[in-house]
């Protein structure tokens, strides 16, 4: 079972890299195979799927049952879900489209207990064990045991990555090459956005910051490990079973 921070903590550690997938579906079996898989985490989708608050709560349940860490992409830049997303227990939060410091700024804050961000009090939650932790280690654990990411995913922000990785108590940076390819009309792998990327790697590592990104398949993932990524989604749950399903079906009609 995934203790409370160890995610967080393995993410921090630079170790090898951590490869994990998006889950789309409001399925608890597929969660229960991604981790008899021996995924390192997963990542539930709520900018890009209709998941609900519930499926999502159900969904980091079992995935840290599991022993996997459960990292949430929230639907969008507001705070609006990140106060229960946390308190029911998630690893760590993934905010898309950050261009800026300022945006940075106000979504790390969110997610920070006050002196130092706008956070409040929930240790009832399962994020406090319903009041069985002390309040003081609850928000131990919410300071040093969560991941607090931001996707930067067009060519400004990744212009501005000194100054967004500078923002205090950002711990984790992924890059959204599909946004970026669709923002700038240019592929991820075209000279303009490969060198944004490489010089984004670099301030990252410099900044002792964990990069991450996604990948459709598991070349793309060993590539993006040897480049130096630290965490790395791989496909989704639904693309998987749709994939499994197509061949399948194609090879009984061969």
């Amino acid at each position: 079972m995934n203790q409370r921070g160890t995610f967080a903590k393995r993410l921090a550690s630079g170790g090898p890299t951590l490869f994990g997938t998006w889950v789309k579906l409001p399925t608890l079996e597929t969660v229960e195979l991604l981790g008899h898989a021996g995924f390192d985490y997963i990542v539930v989708d709520m900018e890009h799927a209709p998941l609900t608050l519930e499926s999502a709560y159900r969904a980091i349940v079992l995935a840290q049952a599991m022993g996997m860490g459960a990292l949430v992409r929230v639907p969008d830049r507001s705070d609006s879900h990140l106060q229960r997303l946390l308190d029911s227990g998630a690893d760590g939060i993934l905010v898309p489209r950050v261009t800026d410091a300022e945006t940075c700024r106000a979504s790390i804050a969110a997610m920070r207990f006050s002196p130092t961000g706008l956070r409040g009090m929930g240790s009832t939650s399962r994020a406090g064990r319903w009041g069985l932790d002390a309040a003081a280690d609850y928000i131990a654990g919410g300071d040093a045991g969560v991941v607090r990411g931001v996707q930067v995913e067009d060519q400004a922000g990744l212009r501005a990555i000194d100054e967004i990785i500078a923002v205090d108590g950002l711990n984790a940076l992924f890059i959204g090459t599909g946004d970026l390819s669709l923002s700038s009309g240019k592929p991820a792998s075209h000279a303009d956005n490969d060198t944004l990327i490489a010089a984004t790697l670099s301030a990252c590592r410099a900044a002792g910051v964990p990069c991450g990104t996604a990948v459709g398949d598991a070349a793309s993932a060993r590539a993006a490990a040897d480049r130096g990524f630290q965490f790395v989604m791989v496909s989704n749950d639904a693309t998987m079973f749709a994939n499994a399903a197509r061949q399948l079906r194609a090879a009984i009609s061969a």
